[in-house]
């Protein structure tokens, strides 16, 4: 054995001693080459051993932190114990290096349960972002653990408490969003010793107390939004001394006091927002010195006069002062403003003339001055705003007649000048407004013809003229209006027939297009005569009418039985004649909707003539109390005959439907609409009442139409053919809990209305339509599906299927699994639809008395014998949707039962040879093939015990996901950075950390099933 001798000492004497020296030189030179390769192997065997030590305590963090989602085993399913590495799951990114966690990013998961205080043992964390979830409980303390983090957000969940003060510890942060949560308590002063912290949004919360003086001296802080909470107390004169902060908002809470004097100092501030909180005193002057885009005083209680020095401020692009106490003259100075694309005054108290000067903002895109107390002309240098959209001077103390120019807003949308003292003739140039939606002249004193030319502005919806002087006959024009939905003209001196012109002309020689959109129809009080036309039956939309104190004749039209959607009816005080039609549409309306008709007759008991009132004068004069207790006693006594004589006419099926029908307007439930907030007439306006044009799609329960919000998102509204749900109140109850759903691959219930006018679910629209469009449908000849694709549709559905079945309370049985109801979105996300309502959405058009849930073709074998379903009946659905990813075939193809023909090759043993070409061509395995083609045939079992559970199936599909290597976090802008605007670095979430699931456990899951795949009980 060679033996090493590590002294280090050797012979010094060289001359004598060559060979000898040379020797010497090798044996230092070896020893040390040995000492150094020992020392790194030593180094790198406890290098090693300390990361795989770290590794191992982040991997049992994280499964710590799924085990406190209650449905993290759905959502987090590759998080499994004993793994090397987490890098490789869902959410997490790795350090290339060291591999410890650098990002997680498991937003939008509806995740629900509470934070593990687990999370601060990832101590390289850089990036958490859990935003969009539900999850609940407090803040866990030990997330200041993780003292690298420098973006963190969990705003839009259901979080609780106060926010830690030991959140201080958090040096490295830079974004900080907790917002659309439940938080309480005060705003921690530690915030101000985050040095970095350029993003902090605390807004819809319930914090309180005032706003910590500490916050004010960060000097990194760009963006601070608080709005929507319970903050009290004053402005601190110390915000300016945020020398980096771009946007502040305070908007929406119970701050008080006056804006301080040292405004002007807030040089750097780019937007403004201070509306809705308790504010008073007068505006500052040297608000005017702020270089902000926003000025946003809106809901205040400010007093004294617009500062002149506002209209120095040239960056602005948004003034709001409106709904406070300002009083004084609009500055004309303000026509300086020349960026301005919005000026808000309403709501004040302003007085004098509107200035010329403003036809100098020819940016602006909203002026809205009513409700004040403004006097004169409306100046006619406004004709130069051409860019306007909105031009609201309602309820003011304007004069005069209509600028002639006032037709140059050809980008008008909405006019409304009601409520002042304009006169003069309504001008016929307002037809080349042609984008205009919203005609308000009402309550004014415009005399003369309603002009012709008003029916050629063809994007009308609202025209209201009532309460002027008008005269002359309504203008036939008005039916060429086809989007027509609310019409007013009561209270003038219209004199001629009511004619077609409003309802329809198809029945005439006219030309004209009718107003088959109505919903609102208002002729009261003019001096219409003649008879009620029997085309109005044809307003299937109408939910108002009123043509009280006219002069019409002749007998009611049993043609508004028609109006199903009819609510209010007035045909008071006119000289009607014959019987009140008895229906279900008539039995909605009070007696004294016929008062005041002398020849009319109720349809019972032949009572005439003096039985319904009369002692109502025209002028609308006051009764004697004698005649008033007469008159009610008499309404109530006829009210009861009139509905017990229509309930016994009526078809015990008509009473039925009676029992059932929600009562009242149409109202429209909403459940977190992403959409802004709506209104029922508004999603019915944007439609056009549902117009033919506007259908995405038919089934046989509903029709679909597609509804564009004014914020540019899509909306479906399914509008459901049988009129009464089964049971009103059980299936209300049942929209409530499909409307908490919230689950990537589930399409969102965003609300509903059930009313007499309809009943009606609204979704987010999906614009790729369904998974059969794309297999079977047009969609198919314009994109093939690559097995990939059709992977990932596979798992997205089988995820929404578990989460409906395992997290939700109560459980989701989805009852009609088929390719229809998955949707698509531009990504080919797979979303499920029609969920949960099988049982109580029925198809109307059937003359059979049983109902069967489900669709021919995936029907669960099992529900021919027990007629119920449950989730295993899903899975079977699922199974057969899963064969036809694979086949390319229909679940029922000419009589041909989809399962029942892979059977068929399967006992000729070359079932592979008959997958859809394209899929065999793109799948990179064919082992992976054969995976989905067992599990699909695992599903479709006949035994439903012998099925997996869709978290199984969710599993097997995940397996067979391709593997995508782990991309490098985010970088961060640096601190010093300034840009001229204000930009939101952070509103981006990064896409790019996602990493997928790598998981083994299909094949085995597959393995334990097997001897259930080949066994011969198909």
């Amino acid at each position: 054995m060679m033996r090493v001798d590590l002294k280090v000492g050797f012979n010094p004497v060289r001359d004598n001693h060559a060979k000898s020296e040379t020797m010497s030189g090798g044996y230092w030179f070896a020893r040390m080459w040995l000492f150094s390769f020992l020392l790194i192997i030593s180094s790198s065997f406890l290098i090693l051993k300390c990361s795989a030590t770290t590794i191992a305590d982040e991997v049992a963090a994280l499964i710590e932190l799924k085990n406190g989602f209650e449905n993290g085993e759905i959502e987090l399913f590759d998080w499994r114990e004993g793994s090397q590495s987490p890098c490789f799951w869902r959410g997490v990114t790795c350090d290339n290096t060291t591999f410890l966690v650098t990002n997680l990013n498991i937003s939008m998961l509806a995740l629900t349960g509470e934070i593990s205080p687990s999370i601060g043992n990832l101590h390289s964390l850089q990036y958490l972002d859990m935003s969009e979830n539900n999850i609940s409980g407090q803040l866990p303390t030990e997330i200041s653990n993780c003292m690298s983090l420098v973006h963190l957000d969990l705003q839009y969940n259901n979080l609780t408490g106060e926010i830690p003060y030991l959140m201080l510890q958090l040096q490295q942060l830079e974004y900080l969003a907790l917002g659309y949560n439940h938080l309480i308590g005060p705003i921690p002063s530690t915030f101000s010793s985050l040095t970095n912290l350029r993003h902090l949004d605390l807004q819809m919360n319930e914090l309180s107390g005032p706003i910590p003086a500490l916050i004010f001296w960060s000097e990194s802080l760009q963006y601070l939004m608080l709005k929507g909470n319970y903050l009290t107390g004053s402005l601190s004169a110390d915000m300016c001394q945020l020398t980096q902060l771009a946007y502040f908002n305070v908007r929406n809470n119970n701050l008080t006091g006056p804006i301080p004097d040292g405004i002007g100092n807030c040089t750097s501030f780019q937007i403004l927002d201070l509306s809705y909180n308790g504010l008073s005193g007068v505006i500052p002057y040297n608000i005017g010195y702020l270089q902000v885009s926003t000025l946003s005083l809106e809901g205040n209680r400010f007093s004294g006069r617009i500062p002149e020095v506002l209209g120095l401020m040239q960056a602005l692009v948004i003034l709001d002062l409106s709904s406070n106490r300002l009083e004084g003259p609009i500055p004309p100075i303000l026509g300086n403003l020349t960026s301005v694309t919005k000026l808000y005054l309403y709501n004040n108290r302003l007085t004098g003339s509107i200035p010329p000067e403003l036809g100098n903002m020819t940016r602006l895109n909203y002026l809205e001055l009513n409700n004040n107390e403004l006097t004169g002309r409306i100046p006619s240098e406004l004709g130069c705003l051409t860019d306007l959209f909105e031009l609201k001077l309602s309820e003011n103390e304007l004069t005069g007649p209509l600028p002639g120019n006032i037709s140059s807003l050809a980008a008008l949308n909405l006019l409304d000048l009601h409520g002042n003292k304009l006169n003069g003739t309504i001008l016929p140039e307002l037809e080349k407004l042609t984008n205009l939606t919203n005609l308000n002249l009402s309550s004014n004193f415009f005399s003369g013809n309603i002009p012709n030319e008003v029916g050629l502005i063809f994007n009308l919806d609202k025209l209201d003229l009532s309460k002027n002087n008008l005269t002359g006959p309504i203008p036939r024009s008005i039916g060429r209006l086809e989007h027509l939905l609310y019409l007013d003209l009561h209270d003038n001196k219209l004199s001629g027939p009511i004619g077609v012109q409003v309802g329809t002309g198809n029945s005439t020689a006219h030309s004209y297009l009718e107003c088959s959109h109505l919903n609102y129809l208002d002729l009261s009080h003019n001096a219409l005569y003649g008879p009620i036309p029997i085309e109005l039956g044809q307003l299937e939309e109408v939910n108002f009418i009123d043509f009280s104190f006219n002069n019409l004749s002749g007998p009611i039209p049993r043609q508004l039985n028609n109006c199903f959607n009819l609510k209010n009816l007035n045909l008071s005080y006119n000289n009607l004649s014959g019987e009140v039609p008895v229906s279900e549409v008539f039995a909605r309306f009070p007696l004294s909707s016929y008062f005041g008709n002398p020849r009319l007759c109720l349809a019972i008991n032949n009572l005439c003539g003096s039985t319904l009132p009369t002692g109502v004068s025209r002028t609308n004069g006051p009764l004697g109390a004698t005649a008033a207790w007469g008159i009610s006693i008499s309404a109530i006594c006829l009210l009861a005959l009139l509905l017990f004589g229509a309930m016994r006419i009526m078809r015990p099926r008509d009473l039925l439907k009676m029992s059932k029908a929600p009562q009242g307007p149409p109202k429209l439930v909403t459940f977190h609409m992403g959409m802004a907030p709506q209104s029922f007439e508004e999603m019915m306006c944007l439609t056009e009442n549902l117009s033919e044009k506007y259908v995405a799609g038919r089934g046989g329960s509903s029709t679909v139409y597609k509804c564009t919000l004014k914020n540019g998102h899509s909306i479906a509204i399914k509008k459901l053919f049988n009129y009464y749900p089964q049971n009103v109140r059980e299936f209300e109850t049942e929209l409530k809990t499909l409307g908490n759903i919230k689950h990537r691959n589930v399409v969102s219930l965003r609300g509903y209305s059930m009313s007499s006018a309809g009943n009606f679910l609204f979704y987010d629209f999906m614009e790729y339509g369904s998974l059969y469009d794309h297999l079977h449908g047009h969609a198919k000849r314009s994109k093939k599906m690559d097995w990939n694709t059709r992977l990932k549709i596979a798992l997205g559905s089988a995820q929404g299927l578990a989460y409906l079945h395992q997290d939700c309370t109560p459980q989701v049985i989805h009852r009609d699994v088929k390719s229809c109801n998955i949707l698509l979105n531009a990504n080919m996300d797979a979303h499920l639809c029609d969920f949960g309502l099988a049982k109580n959405i029925q198809p109307t058009r059937t003359h059979t008395s049983t109902f069967v849930l489900g669709t021919i073709g995936y029907i669960d074998p099992e529900y021919a014998q027990t007629s119920r379903l449950n989730e295993k009946s899903d899975v079977y659905s699922f199974g057969i949707v899963l064969l036809e990813l694979l086949m390319g075939k229909k679940a029922v193809d000419d009589e041909v039962n989809l399962l029942d023909w892979v059977r068929s090759k399967i006992e000729q043993k070359n079932l592979l040879e008959f997958v859809d070409p394209y899929v065999r061509s793109t799948c990179p395995s064919m082992d992976h093939l054969e995976k989905a083609l067992k599990l699909a045939l695992l599903c479709a079992k006949q035994t439903p015990s012998q099925r997996p559970t869709m978290y199984d199936v969710a599993q097997v599909l995940s397996s067979l996901l391709p593997v995508v290597s782990p991309r490098k976090p985010p970088s961060y802008p640096s601190p010093g950075s300034k840009h001229r605007r204000y930009v939101d670095t952070y509103s981006a979430k990064p896409a790019e950390g996602m990493i997928a699931s790598s998981s083994t456990s299909g094949g085995d899951l597959l393995d334990q099933f097997e001897n259930v795949i080949n066994s011969r009980n198909m």
